[in-house]
């Protein structure tokens, strides 16, 4: 799979992308992240890429012809399967969002900042908007990073257990269950009995039980959404 994220920052990547999870998926070649700095692509000698706002307001706007030209000379390179805009009004971001993306060979995701990019780049490049939540950031950078390592977990080869991305929370629809490892005896707080047993059948059947109580608990609107509720 193949990333092309276009930002103002590139450099806040760096960190990111040289550890952990991601970094594995880069170092065994299943993933490949390239940032591009969109004032390359700005026609303007002092390499500005916004502007005042049409009809005033407060802030600026990021201008549609360097961003334009970015992506048009990535598409003249490759085709992609999509173009996100990481924008406080797409669609909240969820695991069922990552699991589909992660099936997808090149994409392409843009960073806004300042008071957003000027429409006509939404209206003729971006099919798909993603918020990581109801807040604003100064910038799309850190909801993009949320998007490459919720992907990178799923793609095939990065982690070590092929199964334990499929056990995470959501992917179900619930959360995942209470886990623990040694010692079994902690000050006198203990592992329960049943994940000692080694009755795997009934260790899942303790593990069901216990991501729907704590799915009801914590997130009610989950659980209402599964059809669980009685």
């Amino acid at each position: 799979m193949r990333i092309d994220i276009l930002t103002l920052f590139p450099i806040m990547f760096e960190g990111v992308f040289s550890q952990s999870i991601i970094k594995r998926a880069v170092n065994k070649g299943i993933l490949e992240l390239h940032t591009h700095d969109i004032r390359d692509y700005s026609k303007d000698k002092h390499k500005r890429v916004d502007d005042y706002p049409f009809g005033g307001g407060p802030g600026m706007v990021m201008m549609v012809e360097p961003i334009a030209d970015c992506i048009t000379a990535l598409k003249s390179e490759r085709n992609y399967d999509a173009v996100l805009f990481m924008a406080p009004d797409g669609q909240t971001f969820n695991q069922s969002t990552a699991n589909r993306i992660s099936l997808y060979e090149n994409v392409i995701i843009l960073c806004g900042h300042y008071k957003g990019v000027d429409e006509r780049v939404r209206q003729l490049f971006v099919t798909e908007e993603i918020s990581i939540g109801d807040y604003v950031l100064s910038g799309g950078e850190i909801a993009a990073m949320t998007i490459v390592d919720a992907v990178a977990r799923l793609l095939p080869g990065v982690l070590g257990d092929e199964t334990s991305a499929l056990s995470d929370s959501f992917q179900d629809g619930l959360l995942s269950p209470p886990v623990y490892t040694r010692p079994a005896d902690y000050q006198g707080h203990k592992v329960p009995d049943i994940l000692l047993s080694g009755n795997e059948r009934l260790i899942n059947d303790w593990k069901l039980e216990q991501q729907l109580a704590r799915t009801k608990a914590r997130r009610p609107d989950l659980y209402a959404q599964g059809g669980f509720e009685e």
